[in-house]
């Protein structure tokens, strides 16, 4: 058997030992792994949203660049690798199959390296890391420096509070709706006015500070109504056009959100005080909107509203829409509304009759040929019956006054005087250019006398001689009755262009009808001639067609 060697002797006290060298003495395992380097110094104010969450997580994940490796192989050491095990572990198993003893150690090392707790799942955190939230102006939020972040998350808070508020004021007008009765006071619930103008600041304001944080993408847009807690209740009948409709209408978002609404209030047939405000807003939109302006009158008569006040209401919107007809329309439906309740007593007629003149001179100041206006005083005169009251002649005298030019005001005096039950047939019997017995003959004579006043004021407005030509129709006379009046202003005529004096084409067309009334054809035929080749050529045919009417034989053109 060969020998057994010596056992080895332990080295004697003070002798030395021999170390073994470093490339020969196995490392042993490490039993704390090196923490990675923590940034301390604080950041300054002027840094971004991103620079302090980056900042705030390494200080909270310590190891996270370490276990942020892919595999096991790639740590240096032991150490490393456990605390690597332990992150993988923690996120992703239920520990309870480590046993006991498992359990501890993998607690320990958890709490011993401030690894991530259990339920944040790191992963869903990097991913949301590589995409950019954005303001309502597409500014990445993460480049926002800690004052801007502050001002924002104020906000913030605020939009949560004024959410908080408008919630409680829902429950407390449902608790009106239900009739609940506070168990402290005793009262019924109620929501005051108040508190409604309160909530419709409120909206506004959360309208606001929604698209200053997070924009309008994504959000629908809520108009004045959709704000406004009267109409929460009301669900809006929004009109769409056909798909590829040939000429879709382009409607402003506020017009487009009224109209919802109204068709919503008309489909039931709801006549209330919101439904009166709700025409009032469109017609601010739209005078021109003839069906917003019915379900109007059809509200105030429902709920009985005072004409008067409703007609003070108009008159401003008739002097800010001059050419508005549907307000006339609706003016006159409102007259036939409260003629009724006036007609059987005189002062109150009159009384309306002056407001109404006083105000149709204002607009008529305005617009002093207004065909609507006119139109409308026309018909009021006779549903008044105030065909014979001196403000309303003199109130044409005066427009007559201003602008003798004024056909329309000359319209009206004829309406006036040759309309008036008193003075002429009742009914249509006789048109306005037939003779009416029964019209007095000092009228007539009035009539002629201020025509021919007026008429000396602008010898070439047309306006004068035709009302002097309808007087004398209706009051029977010829218009030979008025040859020396339209003589004067006609002087030597076919005499030669320096010894010719026409003062109005107009008496000169009167004349030719004149002489052809009393026989003197060829004295006609010369005020015919004469107003087709020097007066009045630009009507040459139709002077040479009324030539020919006379017999004459052949007229030489």
């Amino acid at each position: 058997m060969p020998p057994k060697g010596k056992a080895a002797q332990k080295p004697k006290a003070g002798s030395s030992a021999t170390k073994p060298s470093p490339a020969t003495t196995p490392a042993a395992p490490s039993t704390t792994a090196a923490k990675p380097a923590i940034p301390d110094q604080q950041l300054s104010q002027s840094s971004t949203v991103s620079e302090h969450s980056r900042h705030n997580f390494t200080l909270c994940h310590p190891f996270e660049d370490l276990t942020g490796k892919k595999s096991l192989s790639t740590l240096p050491t032991q150490a490393d690798q456990l605390v690597w095990l332990a992150s993988r572990l923690v996120t992703r198993l239920p520990v309870r199959f480590l046993g006991a003893k498992g359990q501890k150690e993998l607690w320990k090392t958890v709490n011993d390296h401030s690894l991530p707790p259990r339920g944040f799942n790191l992963r869903k955190y990097k991913t949301r890391q590589q995409y950019k939230a954005v303001d309502s102006r597409g500014r990445d939020i993460g480049e926002y420096s800690t004052k801007e972040w502050e001002v924002r998350q104020e906000k913030r808070v605020t939009l949560s509070c004024l959410q908080l508020q408008s919630q409680r004021f829902r429950e407390l007008r449902d608790r009106q709706k239900r009739r609940f009765v506070d168990s402290q006071t005793g009262d019924r619930v109620l929501v005051t006015d108040s508190e409604y103008v309160e909530e419709k600041q409120r909206r506004r304001e959360m309208e606001r500070l929604n698209r200053e944080l997070y924009g309008t993408q994504g959000m629908a847009r809520q108009g004045k109504l959709a704000l406004d807690p009267e109409w929460d209740d009301v669900v809006p009948i929004v009109m769409e056009d056909p798909e590829n409709a040939l000429a879709a209408i382009a409607y402003a978002p506020d017009y487009a959100e009224a109209m919802s609404y109204l068709r919503a209030v008309m489909s039931t047939k709801e006549y209330s005080p919101r439904s009166l405000k709700l025409t009032e807003y469109i017609i601010n939109l739209n005078p021109a909107h003839y069906t917003v302006w019915l379900f109007r009158a059809a509200n105030i008569f429902a709920l009985k509203l005072p004409i008067p006040d409703e007609i003070t209401w108009l008159n401003q919107i008739a002097l800010e829409n001059l050419k508005n007809y549907q307000i006339w329309h609706h003016r006159h439906l409102l007259v036939e509304n409260y003629h009724p309740s006036i007609a059987s007593d005189p002062a109150a007629l009159a009384s309306f009759a002056s407001s109404e003149r006083e105000f149709l001179t204002q607009i008529l100041a305005e617009d002093t040929k207004n065909y609507h206006v006119w139109s409308y005083r026309s018909w009021l005169v006779g549903k008044l019956g105030t065909w014979a009251n001196p403000e309303e002649l003199k109130s044409t005298e005066d427009l007559i006054d201003q602008d003798v030019r004024n056909n329309s005001a000359w319209s009206h005096r004829f309406y006036l005087v040759f309309s008036d039950p008193e003075n002429c047939t009742p009914g249509e019997k006789y048109a306005a250019t037939e003779a009416d017995p029964k019209v007095p003959g000092e009228i007539v004579d009035r009539e002629v006398r201020y025509a021919e006043e007026k008429i000396r004021l602008a010898p070439q407005n047309q306006s004068g001689w035709n009302y002097l030509r309808g007087v004398l129709v209706k009051g029977g006379r010829g218009l030979s009755s008025v040859r020396e009046f339209a003589e004067e202003f006609v002087k030597g005529l076919g005499e030669g262009e320096e010894g010719e004096e026409v003062k109005s084409s107009h008496a000169l067309d009167l004349l030719a009808e004149i002489y052809k009334e009393v026989g003197e054809k060829e004295r006609s035929d010369l005020c015919l001639r004469r107003l087709m080749e020097k007066w009045d050529r630009i009507r040459g045919g139709y002077w040479q067609w009324r030539r020919e009417g006379l017999g004459l034989g052949e007229v030489a053109a």
